[in-house]
Order: structure tokens, then sequence, then C-alpha cells
């Protein structure tokens, strides 16, 4: 009997969907896109554009008599213009062949990828392939993909590699188009699904066009700029609708930082006791009643000494009830906030894994089980069956108090799909304890908190009893402000954390205060001023380079990690302790394209383009004149562009007179080596400079002494070679000594050294290998196996009592080295001196530490605060002593 088809991205949501349909249908993944723009030419039908001429040139060459009689593309008009041509994607003949002969004897074919653009245009694409005469054999599709290689889209899972078979396919007879349905659900559960089936419709084309819009507009600038690039920069970079949006934010970020100029202000604290305990502190805020700002130290004694001399009295007091309510369900850009800032991952890996969480993991007899509900949306709405069963969590785990009135709900933003829901668990009941053994730990810790954060979206706010005091001395206004919690609410579930943009508001700025009252005299204990400097803006971060882009309205939140990751790749910009900045090559790309395209890559233009999109997918506009509204001043740009951008190949003229020659005028070029400046007079005047940024850790320099030559004693300096830079004998030629250096640092890089154990995961000898921030252990089958934990002391971690003390560098300022538990971030204990593995002779603490300084001889010291113990330890020699002392020994022998 024939059974009905069902067609999913991948075949880990095949298995999940599976379960829930029954004997009746056969669920088979097309793994993610099956048609696309040819990788070779731009694929789009242009205004003024057909395939004629090109046809006939290349019949010509073939020495082809028939090039007259090749049929002529039609010249676009405005019905196809803009047009896609639209082929199978290279190494997807099987999967469609595949596809076809099981959709020529279903009796009903359903659609069911992401609810979402590109589900919706993968929907479209299978429908168009199906439903058509099987004009694509594997023979046909097999030769279109020779030179292509297999890849994925958006997120979604990659065909698995097969063999092309050589012999022609029999003739598949096409679906009918009638037969054809289109399903979606928010999350993978059987009720969802089942109610998804009973509703089929058909493919919404307002969806599709909007993904096709999208397609075309990032196609057209990437086609046509990057040939740009490579003849004015080099051959390589790449130009993208948003990604060089969001290259600019960084750049343009990175200026303002160059540009600051701190500025001096200080802020004066005093320490006052009242007649009930506890002492507080305080803040002067106000002159005469008037906000104050203390520019210089002279000023600060000067207000200090007055207020030394002046009577302290409180002059109000107000305490009030503050509440802190529970922030929305996930939405997409939220969760990849939240998810950078509580447990460092990228955006990228946390929707990978969220993708796994939405299509199914394995729960032991449950089987392949979806957790979480679609991980691309950008509403905050939640379905009333899951607020039934979250109400009925709450108060059964966390006590009635603890449960609204009513439901709590969100308002989303106005561009918002309502269609879609927030991201939530699938089964609120099922909690992050009960999944934990079946899955990794990455997956855990992203459950756990959606978990954590949809619960707590359903729960009380926090309460906390709010005082402020200010005090009088003189007609200076000082201000203490404490804030205690009263009542958990949803905080018993999910804990602020920092950097998040909901949960930074604490309002806590002190403890607890004690009980005055208005007139009480005060006793000053002390009074100290404080130096500050004004601070730059800071670099971006994923998660507020995230929030930047949602907010200005730049892409959408499921292309946010795509963008992230396209311009690290490019290498337009690194990390730098977890924050973005611009390469060179990256800060001299976007200044040419923002100067060149001033329209197309401006951040309103950018937003007011995404607003379009969103129109089309309503039906308000069509989508080939968003298209040709971009166009037109885009090609005007374009032939400008050409003709006027400044060409690095050529050199642009720095205004400079050449050291050397003194003649020519320094010009900024590049090469594969990176940006240089050379003379003018090149060849007659060979003198370069390299503007390679110097490599960063001079001040390890100055800490650990510079590197000498193991062969002939000189000092090493670093040079630049094919590889990056590298520390040579400063003796070279007669000297031909390098030695590689670890990234970002001066320092050469050790040797590894065996360990004498084996992988736990390949079996491979380890190694103890040197980083940028010290050493650690990693395997010899490396880059095969990725296998790495820290080098611990073997001196247990006395906060968590389970983890042990590493020696790291901190990854700013001088890089120096502290010692923190292994088990970071789960345990953040830290200590700047070293542990030493032996106990406490007055207290019995289980090791001592090593305190060293610049001014004082080395200690030991017990770390237990309540014990005094101290130990002054011998100064050591100096290794010029010991050498003197070794040769006067020889010599008297």
């Amino acid at each position: 009997m024939a059974r009905s088809l069902v067609i999913v991205e991948s075949p880990a949501k095949a298995k999940t969907i599976n379960k829930y349909l029954g004997r009746d249908y056969v669920v088979k993944a097309s793994y993610g896109h099956v048609m696309d723009l040819p990788r070779k030419e731009i694929g789009i039908l242009l205004p003024g554009e057909n395939g004629s001429k090109k046809r006939k040139r290349k019949a010509k060459a073939a020495g082809k008599e028939s090039a007259k009689k090749s049929p002529r593309t039609p010249a676009a008009t405005p019905e196809t213009i803009f047009e896609p041509k639209l082929q199978i994607i290279p190494g997807k003949a099987k999967v469609i062949n595949d596809l076809r002969r099981a959709a020529s004897t279903a009796d009903a074919i359903y659609l069911a990828a992401d609810p979402d653009r590109e589900g919706e245009a993968i929907s479209a694409h299978l429908k168009l392939v199906l439903s058509k005469p099987a004009r694509f054999t594997i023979d046909e599709a097999a030769e279109e993909g020779k030179n292509g290689k297999n890849g994925s889209k958006n997120g979604k899972t990659p065909e698995p590699k097969a063999k092309e078979k050589s012999a022609k396919a029999a003739p598949v007879r096409a679906a009918d188009p009638k037969k054809i349905f289109r399903v979606t659900f928010n999350e993978i559960t059987q009720k969802a699904v089942k109610e998804a089936f009973e509703h089929a419709g058909q493919v919404n084309e307002n969806l599709v066009d909007a993904q096709q819009a999208r397609r075309v507009l990032d196609r057209i600038v990437g086609y046509k700029i990057s040939p740009l690039l490579w003849d004015k920069v080099r051959r390589g970079p790449s130009a993208g609708r948003v990604q060089t949006v969001a290259l600019r934010l960084i750049v343009e970020r990175e200026q303002e930082i160059r540009a600051f100029v701190p500025r001096e202000y200080w802020t004066i604290h005093a320490l006052l006791e009242a007649a009930a305990a506890p002492a507080f502190e305080a803040r002067l805020v106000k002159f005469q009643g008037a906000d104050i700002e203390v520019p210089n130290e002279a000023e600060a004694q000067r207000i200090v000494a007055a207020c030394e001399a002046a009577r302290w009295q409180v002059v109000a007091v107000t305490q009030k009830e503050r509440r802190r309510y529970a922030p929305p369900p996930f939405t997409t850009s939220k969760l990849q906030q939240a998810a950078y800032n509580r447990l460092r991952y990228t955006a990228k890996r946390t929707m990978a894994l969220a993708q796994r969480l939405y299509e199914g993991v394995e729960l032991g007899e449950e089987g392949s089980v979806a957790l979480i509900t679609y991980m691309r949306t950008d509403s905050v709405r939640v379905s009333a069956d899951a607020l039934a069963q979250v109400r009925d969590l709450i108060p059964a785990a966390y006590g009635p108090e603890y449960l609204p009135e009513k439901p709590n709900f969100y308002k989303s933003k106005k561009e918002a799909q309502e269609a879609h829901e927030a991201i939530r668990p699938t089964d609120v009941s099922r909690r992050p304890e009960d999944v934990r053994r079946y899955l990794d730990d990455d997956l855990f810790k992203l459950y756990q908190l959606i978990w954590q954060r949809f619960v707590a979206s359903q729960m009380v706010p926090a309460v906390f009893d709010q005082t402020a005091i200010d005090v009088a001395a003189g007609d200076y206004t000082f201000r203490a402000s404490g804030s205690v919690e009263k009542f958990k609410g949803y905080l018993a579930v999910y804990q602020a954390a920092a950097g998040d943009d909901e949960d930074a508001d604490s309002g806590a700025e002190g403890g607890a205060l004690p009980q005055v009252a208005e007139g009480e005299a005060l006793r000053l204990e002390k009074i100290r001023p404080e130096q500050h400097f004004t601070e730059p803006p800071p670099r971006y971060t994923e998660a507020t380079l995230v929030r930047e882009l949602e907010d200005k309205g730049i892409g959408r939140p499921s292309t946010y990690a795509t963008i992230i990751s396209t311009i690290v790749e490019r290498e337009y910009v690194h990390k730098d302790q977890g924050r973005f900045t611009p390469t060179m090559l990256g800060e001299r790309v976007s200044t040419l394209l923002v100067k060149s395209f001033a329209d197309i890559f401006d951040v309103g233009f950018t937003a007011r383009l995404e607003e379009e999109l969103d129109e089309i997918e309503e039906g308000k506009i069509g989508w080939r004149k968003s298209v040709a509204d971009f166009y037109k001043p885009f090609v005007e740009d374009l032939e400008k562009a050409e003709g006027e951008m400044a060409s690095y190949k050529a050199g642009i003229p720095t205004g400079q007179k050449c050291e050397k020659c003194g003649q020519g005028e320094l010009l900024e070029r590049i090469s594969r080596l990176g940006f240089f400046l050379g003379c003018s007079r090149y060849p007659e005047c060979d003198y370069i400079c390299d503007l390679a940024p110097e490599t960063r850790g001079e001040e390890v320099e100055s800490e650990a002494g510079p590197e000498y030559c193991d062969n002939c004693g000189r000092e090493m300096i670093i040079k630049r070679g094919q590889w990056g830079p590298f520390l040579a004998c400063s003796g070279y030629p007669n000297c031909r000594t390098t030695r590689r250096i670890v990234q970002g640092t001066r320092r050469a890089r050790q040797p590894d050294q065996p360990l004498g154990e084996n992988c736990p995961d390949c079996g491979q000898p380890l190694l103890i290998k040197h980083g940028r921030y010290g050493e650690f252990i990693g395997c010899s089958g490396y880059p095969k196996c990725k296998y790495i934990r820290s080098k611990t002391l073997g001196i247990k971690c006395p906060k968590c009592g389970v983890g042990e003390f590493v020696e790291r560098r901190a990854r700013k300022g001088r890089m120096r080295v502290f010692y923190g538990c292994s088990r970071y971030p789960e345990c953040d204990f830290t200590t700047p001196h070293r542990p030493i593995a032996e106990p406490c002779p007055k207290c019995g603490a289980p090791f001592v530490v090593e305190k060293r300084s610049k001014n004082g001889p080395p200690m030991r010291a017990c770390i237990n605060e309540k014990c005094d113990w101290e130990m002054v330890m011998a100064p050591e020699k100096p290794a010029e002593t010991e050498t003197a002392e070794l040769h006067a020994g020889a010599a008297n022998s």
C-alpha cells in the first residue's frame, strides 16, 4: 500500500518526526537546500542583459559554426527582471533522485522544512524539483557538480558524501502538484506534528519571495563588489551587504577608541558611623544642592579638608520597595547574548547546539526527543498549553507564593513574527537534571539556560527593600544607597549575570544600611578621595555586537551567527580577550567600501532594507520592485568606484618623503605578507617599511627579559615571514637560528615535552605544550585529535574542594602569572601567589603560598585569612654569583 512522503531538512529531525507519524508515512531528509544560484556566475537576469553574447563568444572559441544559431535568451522585462537562474546544488543528485522515486509512488507529499524564510524556500524548491519532469538524471546532476564541493547553507545539516553512479537512472514520473502540501510546526512534539498535518496548506509565496529578494541582493553585492576589491586591494577579500555594515560598526568603534582622550575626575567617599551598626560608606553627590564634579586632585583635597572640619548629619532618609520583574523567554538574539555572557558560547556554537536540541536527541528508551521549540524566532509569544504546563510546575516545585495570579505576557517587537513562539522547552516537566545523563556538557548547559529562563518568565517579581540616606557635611551632600533582598521571586530559578541585557538592573548599589533618623549626627571614621579617568567605549563582544545589530535593525536574528563567523573567517577582525578588534585588512577594506558606497553600506539604509524584506513577506510590496530600488543607485556607485576608489596595488600616496633616497614619496601598498610603505621611485629605490602592527607583548619582554640564541648567544629579534612573526638571531647571516614564538607575545615557543601518559580519546602520547597563557597538556595527534586539559599543580582548590590549581597568565596588561581553579568558570577562585604543597605549621591548612615583591624578600604565608603565619625565605643567589662560585671551586680543586 502506498504511503505518504514527508520531507524535512536533516536526518535527526526525520528520526524524531517519524516516531510520531506511524507506518503510513515515510520521512526522508533533503539535507538542507536542494537548489541555489550557480557558483561560477552571478546567475541573475540583470537590466539590459541577456545570455546570447556570452554564448557566442564561447562558441567561437570552441570553433563551432553554429554560434549564430544558438538560442537567444530574451532581454530582461518587468516580469523577468532579476529572475534568479536556480540550479540543482552540486552533489545533490542522489538525494533528489531518491526523493523523486519516493514521491512518484506516494499518496501525498508533505514538505516539513523549518517555519521560516529559508525553510519556505527549501519547500518551494523541493516542490519545483518533484513536480517537474525528471530533467536532471544522476549523470547530468553529477556532471553539473563535477567541480563543486558538497556543502550546506544557513546552518542546515550537510548531506553526507556519496558516490555518484555512472549509469543513468530509470525515468521517474513527476509528482502531481495537487498532492504536494506544506506543513509547519514550532516544536517537534506529537501534538504539534499531528495538528500541523491536520491543517496542511500550500507553500507561502510571500515568504519565498522575501528569501529570494535577500538572496538576489546579497549575490549582486558580493559578485559586483568583490572583484573590485580584488583589483584595488588583493585577491581574496569579499564584500557583503550586511557583513560589511557589521564590520563598519567594529571599525568605527575602534576609531572612537583611538580618538578618545581620557579626562580626569575624582570621587570622594566617607566611611560613617551612626548610633546603630553597621558603619556605612557614602559618596559625594552635591554641593549646595547642585550636582558636583571634582576635576582634579587639588579640588579633591580642598573638599576633603572642608568636610573633615564639618559636622556630619542625616538630612534625608528614603525607603521604598522595589520590584524587579522577570525577563521574557528567549528570542534568538537574546539566547545568543545570554549564552555568550554566561557560557562563553559563540553565536555560531549556540545556534548549532540549539539546532540539535530542536531536532531531537536520544533520551534512552524514549528514543529521539525534541527538547526545545524552534530556535530562529524574534517573538516572545508562548502557547496556551505551555503556559498551563509551567503554571502547574511552579507552585509544585517552588511554592504557591512564586506563581502570579495571571500568566505573564510580554510584548514582542513590532517586526516580530507572532506566528512563531519564543524559545522554550517542549515539555517543561522534563527538568535539566532529568536529562543530564543523556546530554553532553554543552547541550546540557544550553538546555538548562533555556529551561530556567522560561520558568522564570512566568514567576512573580523579586522584591527588594531599597534605602537611600543623604548626609550633609557643611555645603556638601553625601549619599549612601543600599538594597536588601526581601523576596527572591523569579531569582530563585534564574540569577542575573554580568552583561545580560534585561538582567543588569539589579539596583543593589550596596548592602544593608543602619537604621538612622533625620537630624541624627554621624561620626566620620575616614574620608578618602579616589582618582578616575573617563574610559573609551568598550570593544564589541559577540553579545554586544548581536545586541547592536538587533537594536539598529541590521540583519535578522537567524543571520547574526553567519554574519559574525564570516567577518572572522575573512580575517577582517580578530578576537582579543573575547572582544572584536579590526585587522589592518578589515579596517582598510571597510574604509574603501564606506567611502565609495556611502548609501549601500549605511546603517540606516541597511535597516530600511530589512524592513522592506519584512514587507515583502507580508505581501505589501513586490520583491522585484525592492531589488530594483536598490540596484539603480548601486550601479551608479559601482561605476564611480571603479574609476575613483584608491588602489593599494598601485599605491596610495601618504605625503611622506622616502627616508632612504629623500626624493620619492612613500606609498602605502599591499603584498601577500601584508601592508607596507614603499618608495614611489621603486625599483631605483628599494626602501620598504612594514606596517603590520607590532607583535603584542612588549611588557612581557621587560618582565621576562630578551630571548638569546641557543647557538651563538646573540639576542633574538622579531622578524616577519610568510607564516607570520618569528624570532631570528641578530647575527644573521652568520647565524641562521630561528624559533617560533608564542602567539601574541615576544616569548619563544618552548619545545613540547612528553608527559608519560596517553590520550584518553585516541591513545596517542600526551605532551606538555606552551601556549599564550601558560602550559597546558595536549595530544600529540593534533590536529586530528584536539584533546587538551590544564596542567595542574596537584593542590586542591580551597573554595570548591574538587578542582586543582593551574597556572594561568592574565590576558591583558603585563600578562602576569596567577593561579586559579581548574574548574573555571564553575569555580572562580584565584590567587596571585604560587601555592606550595606544604601544610601551614600554625593552623594546619593543606597548603601555603609563596609571595614575592620587588621591594622585599620572598615570603611564605598561610592563605587562611584567620591565620597570620608568615616566614621569610632565604634570598636566591643570582646566577652570576653561582657561576663565579663554581669557577672558584673548580680552581681551588
